[in-house]
């Protein structure tokens, strides 16, 4: 059995600094655009919320600004989005390759997807609730505080965990131009070399790491919800 594994994980045991190596690169890209694309994407969920018709804070002019903003980069694919903004990644880091370098467009591939997410979440909150903070008096920052963020906790929970689940899935594509990551040594060293154990390795890895963040997001969301 030890021997069939050294056989057939060849490639993979001789690089087992690499894989570590990789593997943190991909937590590093997934944590920082998370904290970057959350916070961004949260704040931008909230003004289209309240912002649009009918919202405590109506502006549809806004509204129709921020929205038309979001589906348009929505509807670029993450792969072109890299080598359009690859100019202003390297006016901010200085450089368009490399994990640092990859979460200027990890974060601006995310923040539209998770602020819609944001926005369908807080949609679901009672409008009741809503209506009658605001006939006790609740300013628009409480109400955005005590009411929707509060209420919508459990289904920002949610939509947080589908949102980090795709953003691995984005580091792992970035990866095959360059950004480091266990999706640049699925390419680089797995495809590009034959290495099909190295492959199945960075696959693999890949997969827990979205087990482990779908459990994480599962008990999250069963400890707020009320």
């Amino acid at each position: 059995m030890i021997n069939w594994f050294e056989t057939t994980f060849e490639n993979a045991l001789r690089i087992q600094p690499e894989i570590v190596n990789s593997i943190w690169e991909t937590l590093y890209m997934v944590g920082v655009t998370a904290v970057i694309a959350g916070t961004l994407g949260v704040v931008l969920g909230i003004t289209l919320v309240v912002t649009e018709r009918n919202g405590i804070l109506e502006n549809q002019k806004l509204y129709d600004v921020l929205e038309k903003g979001v589906n348009a980069f929505r509807s670029v694919p993450f792969i072109i989005m890299l080598a359009l903004i690859a100019p202003i990644t390297r006016l901010i880091v200085g450089t368009s390759i490399g994990t640092t370098a990859a979460i200027v467009p990890l974060v601006v591939g995310t923040v539209p997807f998770y602020s819609r997410q944001v926005q369908n979440a807080l949609l679901e909150v009672d409008r009741g609730v809503i209506e009658a903070a605001e006939a006790m008096g609740s300013s628009p920052f409480e109400i955005i505080v005590r009411v929707y963020l509060k209420e919508g906790l459990p289904s920002i929970i949610r939509v947080s965990s589908v949102t980090i689940i795709n953003l691995i899935g984005l580091t792992a594509m970035a990866g095959a131009v360059g950004a480091g990551g266990l999706g640049n040594l699925a390419i680089a060293r797995g495809y590009n070399r034959f290495q099909d154990d190295v492959t199945l390795v960075a696959t693999v890895a890949i997969l827990i790491i979205v087990m482990i963040s779908q459990v994480i997001g599962n008990y999250l969301v069963r400890k707020t919800s009320h």
